[in-house]
């Protein structure tokens, strides 16, 4: 099993960025590839970003494709999500996620194994 805990969440205005970290626990890191997802209120988790056991291949939602960028450091047992260019419609939290599979990287909530308990971004306009 493997523990997850998201930090760098905040209140941001439109346009800043932010950088939203996930420390992973427990089990060898690079067994995982890692996703990110958000949740605003009311709304599904929707999948914003993957990343390969080594870091080598990232997939990322046509929405965020852009503005932002999923990095891993296995040194560190930590992946990143860097958002730029933040928008009202960021407003959300954030959800990382640890996926054991094998094949393609994974878009779909349910196909990830662990999560964390999530950061709240929320921008203002």
């Amino acid at each position: 099993q493997v523990q997850l805990v998201e930090s760098g969440g905040g209140l941001v205005q439109a346009g800043g960025s932010l950088r939203l970290s996930c420390a992973a626990s427990g089990r060898t890191f690079t067994n995982y590839y890692m996703g990110w997802f958000r949740q605003a209120l009311g709304k599904e988790r929707e999948f914003l970003a993957a990343i390969s056991r080594n870091g080598g291949i990232a997939d990322y939602a046509d929405s965020v494709k852009g503005r932002f960028t999923i990095s891993r450091d296995n040194a560190k047992n930590t992946v990143y999500l860097q958002i730029n260019s933040l928008k009202p419609e960021d407003t959300a939290v954030y959800y990382c996620a640890a996926d054991l599979g094998f094949g393609v990287l994974k878009r779909g909530f349910n196909e990830y194994d662990y999560w964390g308990q999530g950061t709240q971004v929320t921008v203002s306009s």
